[in-house]
């Protein structure tokens, strides 16, 4: 098996080498991840200019670092390789639960494998630090990931892994309103600067993304890429058929 590990954190971040060494027990693994942090770039890819990959040293790995985004990686990645049987993103500094799924660069990367007709498997885990330990996350890693790859199909998952696991949950996305806002600042010489912050305003439901993950548990979040609303479109088809 051919498991392309890319993120969106960058190529030298050490949730990307931990990814890597969990899914090189699994298959044959190389690396394609940017050359910088592309953190909340979504579903974005490069059309204006041309991509190049290079050689980086992340462990014993075979990686390459690309001048462009998540979705860049991927696609590039599998094309060069080629034979590419699943992508890996992650792992994420930081959860990718709820709403965050939209922005997110790593769930990102996911959806371009399957668009491509692969499978893609996102990986995000709490903050914990300047200096991330994966240790008491590996044991349900490498649970999760053998779940996953003995279960095809399922083409796009989401995991998120609480700082100390507990077990693991199937779950739902957390949908629910948050306070999108900009925070007015000012930069060092005066000028002025904006934050966007996002704040939660409504309770969790049982069952969710972030549910399971404040509760211990790993989520597991299968999800599709079809966005469609197929409830509004059989009442509508049926008033359009009146």
């Amino acid at each position: 098996m051919r498991i392309l590990v890319t993120n969106d954190d960058g190529i030298y971040s050490p949730g990307l080498r931990a990814l890597a060494e969990a899914a090189s027990r699994f298959g044959e693994v190389r690396i394609v991840a940017p050359d910088v942090e592309q953190s909340s770039m979504a579903q974005a890819i490069t059309a204006s200019r041309p991509l190049s990959h290079r050689r980086a040293r992340v462990g014993t790995f075979e990686a390459f670092r690309v001048n462009g985004t998540p979705s860049d990686c991927v696609a590039l990645g599998s094309h060069v390789w080629g034979g590419v049987d699943v992508v890996f993103s992650g792992i994420n500094l930081g959860l990718n639960v709820g709403n965050s799924m939209w922005h997110s660069g790593t769930l990102a990367a996911a959806k371009q494998a399957v668009l491509l007709g692969l499978r893609g498997i996102a990986f995000s885990a709490v903050e914990t630090g300047d200096t991330p330990s994966y240790d008491a996350i590996r044991p349900y890693l490498d649970r999760v990931v053998a779940q996953l790859l003995e279960t095809p199909n399922l083409p796009l998952v989401n995991v998120n892994f609480p700082a100390q696991p507990r077990g693991v949950k199937v779950t739902k996305q957390s949908v629910r309103h948050y306070d999108g806002r900009i925070v007015p600042a000012k930069d060092p010489t005066g000028r002025d600067i904006y934050w966007f912050v996002a704040r939660p305003i409504e309770a969790t439901d049982p069952g969710t993304d972030r549910w399971a993950v404040e509760h211990g548990f790993v989520s597991i979040t299968p999800l599709r890429l079809d966005l469609t609303d197929h409830t509004m479109l059989g009442d509508i088809s049926a008033h359009a058929a009146e």
